[in-house]
C-alpha cells in the first residue's frame, strides 16, 4: 500500500444504538447540547474485543438507567454521521465521524431515567412519528431507514 494511500484514509468512532420499542412506539433522548438521539454509543478501545451486547448493555445503564429491561433483536440499520465534537475547555471542536450499527430492542420494564448527559426523552410514534423534526444527518438517515422497515 502507497503512504498516499493512508494519508487519505479516514478515521470513525464505532458506535451501536439502540430503536428501544414499547407499544408501538420507540424511546429517543436528547442531548446536553440540544441534539436528538437515540441510546446508544461509541465503543471504547478496551472493549475491541468485547461482545457488542455487553457494549450495548454498558451504554443502556449508563444512558436511561440499569432498572431498564430489555429483549435486545438484530441489527437492523447501518448509519454514518459526522459531527462537531464539544470538547470541555479548550475551544477546539474537531469533526468526527461515527459509524453506528442500529439494534431493535423490545422494553420489558423498568422506568427510563436521563443520564447527566441527556436533558430530554420521548417516546414517539412509530407510524405517525417525523425524524426530520427532530434528528439530522446520519442519525435522520438511520432513522428513516428504520422506521421504513418498521412501517412497512
Amino acid at each position: 500500500m502507497a503512504e498516499s494511500d493512508l494519508i487519505h484514509k479516514d478515521q470513525y468512532y464505532v458506535a451501536v444504538k439502540v430503536f428501544l420499542e414499547r407499544g408501538g412506539k420507540f424511546l429517543i433522548i436528547k442531548d446536553k447540547w440540544n441534539n436528538w438521539d437515540l441510546p446508544g454509543g461509541r465503543i471504547r478501545k478496551h472493549e475491541f474485543e468485547t461482545v457488542l451486547e455487553d457494549v450495548i448493555e454498558r451504554k443502556m445503564h449508563e444512558e436511561i438507567g440499569e432498572q431498564v429491561t430489555y429483549e435486545l433483536g438484530k441489527s437492523v440499520v447501518l448509519m454514518r454521521h459526522e459531527r462537531v465534537e464539544q470538547l470541555p475547555g479548550n475551544g477546539q471542536n474537531p469533526t468526527i465521524r461515527i459509524f453506528a450499527v442500529g439494534y431493535e430492542a423490545t422494553w420489558l420494564r423498568g422506568i427510563p431515567r436521563l443520564s447527566d448527559q441527556h436533558i430530554e426523552m420521548q417516546w414517539v410514534d412509530i407510524v405517525t412519528f417525523k425524524p426530520e423534526d427532530y434528528f439530522t444527518g446520519g442519525w435522520l438517515r438511520g432513522v428513516q431507514d428504520y422506521l421504513a422497515l418498521k412501517r412497512l
